[in-house]
């Protein structure tokens, strides 16, 4: 698969025996700074807090009042809906000419739904500083025509316009019940909200119309089932409510297609259902078609939604997620929409209470969420991610996240097969200010749990990641296993820093990655904390340009920066992760390379003989070891008998050094030297003590391997 930007135009091609990643969508996007402007290109940028940070493409157009930016257009359209930002407590209007001709519609614009703020969530600062406006241009224009915005009493940053053909509306179907005649005013000044609940009523079993027009709604609907609400399109019936449908339960059966839900939520307020639904559908429900802009969330799913079907629907400026299944989703597919500028996950199963089991997110297009994640997967069964086109996540986000992060209790973590094929992610990965090292495009996650479930990613492309590619972690910092992972198919593109940035311990197999345009290195291998055990890469085949290891793991690597020559200094053990054959007490195998000699690691007692092994990472040419113990006086002279030995793969050790008698003494600081043959080249580095005569067990307070004689 290959994407492309080109002309301002967010492309994916892909091989004929795969299909293309994201939504078919009605509508073709320009990014601005690839248009014609008096005004100001920004970014870009991906510091968290800055406009250009949140534009598509980290980049976009900043008009001061009287300045324009002029669009070719891509294709026939009589509608267009534009993304833009303006200073906090400002409005204006953007003035658009066709061909030089200044039409009478204006696009209004204003800061009102933009700037929020959530100080309770750890890392966040201001954010969410886009909105969008959609205006009927009342003609049509045609591919290669002239369209120019122009700012009128603000400065107006603009990031990308949809050009849309829009179909007239549609006729009210045979036998349906229409809002009008229970009442709804159609002028959007009266309050609809009970003539929508009497036409519900009215018309069970068959299909509520909402004729073209605007209605208002003040409060909920609720005990909706076994209906079918409709409207003319979503560009001619729109319904202004906060807060659509609230309820527990459903009996099912309900379908909503083809119109508009726009609300007036300015600020994130979690306790607040501020959705276009709250709760549940019922099963074999379906969503489609649907225009869901200014709220909290567009479906916050619980209970019962078996088999719910959620497809080609736009969800634009929400304060937290687009969509999520919060529990107990079974069987539910969503599929074929497109999100933009959500203020959490854009896509989220959050298995609370009781698993998502066999539940797919499959052919969305997601861009721009600003506070978290494209798709994120906290926990649940059997779960499908395939053939989405994510780009341009902000702070605290992945492209795609695969966690047992819980949030809260009962929790269930992943389980079964987790699928995820066929991903196309752009620009995604952010820093994480609460971690202070970078996220990468995708993340897996055992932030809570170890990851005991089959997760496999399949068919990936990468491109343009300003950190990693593929990330594991633990999150919590307890460095709980990440493991039972299968990367195989993957294109990576100039990523900024690393393909592999693994964290925790775990193990994942590697086939048929392909990377260029790496920014620092190909792994980096360290997992946290030190002494939590290793990250085992195997190598499965067919992987390509991208062998190296980051060489310090002391330091993060920046994007773009080289991997630094090893210091002939170093010490190539020190905070690597230990194992051995036993220990005694607290006195634990990570003591030996903590880089504190007073700390020690000891064996268990009269069990000769014992081992120490420690992981460098990767293969290093080792030519001294160092080996201490405490420096007080109170650890009197001995002679402990050691074997030094060396892997490549962790399984097979071959004999560096044959057991030889080393004598520690206060008198010289406790330490020995031991020299390596010249040529030795070894991963994993393990002492055999076979004696110690001065305590029954074997005794290392540091063990220090350099690259130098």
């Amino acid at each position: 698969m290959t994407v492309a930007l080109a002309a301002g135009l967010l492309t994916a091609t892909v091989p004929t025996a795969q299909a293309a990643a994201g939504a078919t969508l009605p509508f073709t996007s320009v990014e601005a700074e690839s248009a014609t402007t008096t005004g100001t290109k920004i970014g870009p940028d991906h510091t968290q807090g800055t406009l250009a940070s949140e534009a598509s493409g980290r980049q976009a157009v900043r008009l001061n009042s009287g300045q324009r930016v002029e669009f070719t257009a891509p294709r026939a359209a009589n509608a267009l809906n534009v993304a833009y930002s303006v200073p906090d407590g400002q409005s204006g209007s953007l003035n658009v000419y066709v061909n030089g001709t200044k039409l009478a519609r204006t696009i209004a614009v204003t800061s009102k739904y933009s700037y929020v703020d959530t100080g309770w969530i750890a890392g966040a600062k201001t954010h969410h500083f886009y909105d969008n406006a959609r205006l009927l241009l009342g003609q049509n224009v045609q591919a290669g025509d002239r369209v120019a915005l122009e700012a009128t009493n603000a400065q107006v940053t603009v990031d990308v316009a949809d050009f849309e053909q829009v179909a007239g509306a549609a006729s009210q179907p045979a036998g349906s019940v229409s809002v009008t005649s229970k009442g709804a005013d159609p002028g959007g000044q009266g309050d609809s909200t009970q003539a929508f609940r009497d036409a519900i009523a009215s018309a069970q079993g068959g299909v509520v119309w909402i004729p073209p027009g605007e209605y208002r709604l003040t409060s909920s609907l609720s005990g909706v089932q076994n209906v079918t609400l409709q409207g003319a399109g979503s560009w001619h019936s729109v319904v202004r409510s906060s807060r659509f449908i609230d309820q527990s339960s459903s009996s099912g059966g309900v379908h909503i297609k083809d119109f508009a839900v726009i609300g007036e939520v300015t600020e994130r307020v979690d306790s607040n259902p501020d959705n276009f639904v709250n709760g549940s559908l019922g099963p074999n429900s379906s969503v489609s078609g649907m225009w869901l802009q200014h709220l909290k969330v567009g479906l916050w799913l619980m209970g019962n939604n078996d088999n719910l079907v959620v497809e080609n629907n736009r969800f634009l400026d929400m304060t937290a997620d687009g969509l999520n299944l919060n529990g107990n989703a079974r069987g539910v597919k969503v599929r074929g929409n497109f999100l933009r500028n959500q203020g959490d996950d854009a896509l989220a199963m959050w298995s609370l209470n009781a698993p998502d089991v066999n539940s797919s997110f499959e052919n969305n297009t997601i861009t721009q969420p600003n506070l978290a994640n494209g798709i994120a997967i906290y926990g649940g069964t059997d779960i499908t991610v395939r053939n989405n086109l994510i780009s341009d996540t902000n702070a605290l986000g992945s492209g795609i996240a695969i966690s047992n992060q819980k949030f809260l209790d009962p929790f269930h973590p992943l389980s079964g097969t987790i699928t995820v094929d066929g991903n196309t992610l752009v620009r995604t990965g952010a820093m994480n200010p609460n971690w202070n090292h970078p996220m990468g495009a995708l993340r897996v996650d055992s932030y809570d749990s170890a990851i005991e479930a089959q997760v496999k990613i399949t068919n990936t492309t990468i491109t343009d990641s300003p950190y990693s590619a593929f990330e594991f972690v633990s999150g919590g910092g307890r460095g709980l296993a990440a493991k039972n992972v299968t990367v195989d198919g993957a294109t990576v593109r100039n990523t900024g820093t690393v393909v592999v940035q693994a964290e925790t311990q775990g193990a994942a197999t590697f086939r048929n990655v392909t990377a260029t345009g790496v920014g620092a290195a190909g792994i980096y291998n360290c997992p946290y904390p030190a002494n939590s055990g290793p990250f085992t890469l195997t190598d499965g085949g067919g992987n390509t340009g991208w062998s190296s290891t980051w060489s310090d793991c002391s330091t993060w690597p920046q994007p773009g920066q080289s991997n630094p020559d090893p210091d002939p200094a170093r010490n190539l053990a020190k905070g690597r992760p230990a194992t051995a054959t036993g220990s005694q007490d607290v006195y634990t195998p990570g003591k030996a390379v903590d880089g504190d000699a007073n700390s020690y690691w000891e064996s268990g007692n009269n069990a000769f003989p014992q081992s120490l092994t420690v992981d460098l990472g990767s293969r290093e040419a080792v030519r001294r070891l160092v080996l201490k113990l405490p420096p007080s006086s109170a650890w009197g002279a001995r002679t402990q008998t050691v074997t030094v030995l060396g892997s490549t793969d962790g399984s097979n050790y071959s004999t560096v050094v044959g057991p030889t008698g080393y004598r520690f003494d206060p008198a010289t600081g406790n330490t020995v030297t031991v020299a390596l043959p010249a040529g030795t080249g070894l991963r994993h580095l393990r002492l055999s003590v076979s004696a110690n005569t001065g305590w029954p067990a074997a005794q290392f307070s540091e063990v220090e391997a350099y690259p130098t004689s």
